[in-house]
């Protein structure tokens, strides 16, 4: 998730668990805790390498291997220190280790993967039913705090972190049940074009849970369609589109395209521009504007020779995809004649 909801996610978990007489302490320091693991971008901006830096980022900072022996560390460090956390030390201990916990196991409901278990080798998890930034989750966590703030030991405090807590993970679970609907209209939609065991993956669109982009691989590329739980009744409707599968395979020995062909699960789509191989993270953004492109190798006369990776930077109208966007969620488009009611509703 995004800073700003880890301050107050953090904040809210800790405050909850530690003491009342050291609930501002534990806003604080939840805060604080819950935004340590993103810290890993400090170091990996040393790198020259573009894809270690995105691969490596939510790695061994987020793994549930190594936060446990962090939190222990973190909890002797201050209970040394013979103040709050030596008042209450089993609270504190609860309260440290249960905030750094919290903080991948919420990213990993994004789809930019998260390593759990790292150093296990098993490609980043990503349940994908949360976007990145999405204003409705981080609002019971800020209220919550807020109110915890200026409440202190009342016990309406603690009311309203309890009360915030079970909201955002009520929403969460909303989540989860939004992916379920959006799942089985794609599994449905995507039967008729024989696509139906085809890898695929579902992931709200920015800033909200009402409308979805799903994207299904194909032998020569991937298709793309959206569906809004709001107004949608007809059956998903699916874009092609084309993906340079020969010239992927050719540069498929290449240290960055095998790092990120395991963190992107091979969720992605291969171009030549300016003899250059293109990878693009079919996760985040959509046609024709991702987040995410790589240069990887170059075409000589002798064939693919692998280079420096170079991150790519594509304009992304905001300012027309945005409310593009808005208008989708309460607008279905025109469907083909041929095209009948969606028999999942």
């Amino acid at each position: 998730m995004d800073s700003i909801t880890h301050l107050f996610y953090g904040g809210a978990i800790a405050a909850a668990i530690a003491p009342p007489q050291h609930r501002r302490a534990a806003l604080l320091a939840g805060a604080a805790l819950n935004t340590l693991p993103d810290l890993d971008v400090i170091p990996l901006a040393l790198f020259g390498d573009p894809v270690a830096q995105m691969t490596c980022h939510r790695g061994m900072t987020h793994s549930w291997f190594v936060l446990p022996f962090a939190a222990w560390a973190i909890w002797a460090f201050f209970r040394r220190r013979g103040r709050r956390v030596a008042q209450e030390p089993r609270r504190w201990f609860w309260a440290i280790m249960i905030c750094l916990m919290a903080h991948p196991l919420i990213d990993a409901f994004t789809v930019y993967g998260t390593q759990l278990l790292w150093p296990l080798p098993m490609s980043p998890v990503m349940w994908s039913s949360l976007f990145i930034i999405d204003p409705l989750f981080t609002l019971p966590w800020l209220l919550a705090c807020v109110v915890a703030w200026f409440a202190l030991q009342q016990p309406f405090a603690q009311q309203a972190l309890i009360a915030g807590i079970a909201l955002g993970v009520s929403y969460v679970g909303w989540s989860l049940v939004a992916k379920f609907h959006v799942e089985r209209a794609a599994q449905a939609a995507l039967a008729q074009r024989g696509l139906q065991d085809a890898p695929r993956f579902s992931v709200p669109m920015p800033f909200n849970t009402l409308l979805w982009r799903v994207v299904a691989m194909t032998p020569d590329g991937y298709v793309e369609g959206e569906r809004s739980l709001v107004v949608d009744r007809h059956a998903m409707q699916f874009d092609a589109h084309a993906s340079d599968m020969q010239a992927l395979g050719q540069a498929g020995d290449f240290s960055a395209v095998q790092r990120l062909t395991w963190f992107n699960h091979g969720f992605q789509k291969a171009e030549v521009r300016a003899r250059q191989l293109v990878l693009s993270d079919l996760r985040m953004g959509s046609t024709p504007d991702f987040s995410f492109r790589f240069a990887v190798a170059e075409r000589d006369a002798e064939g693919w020779r692998e280079i420096a990776p170079q991150q790519l930077q594509w304009p992304w109208e905001a300012r027309r995809r945005l409310p593009e966007m808005w208008w989708r969620i309460w607008n279905e488009p025109v469907v083909p004649v041929t095209a009948v009611p969606d028999p999942q509703r």
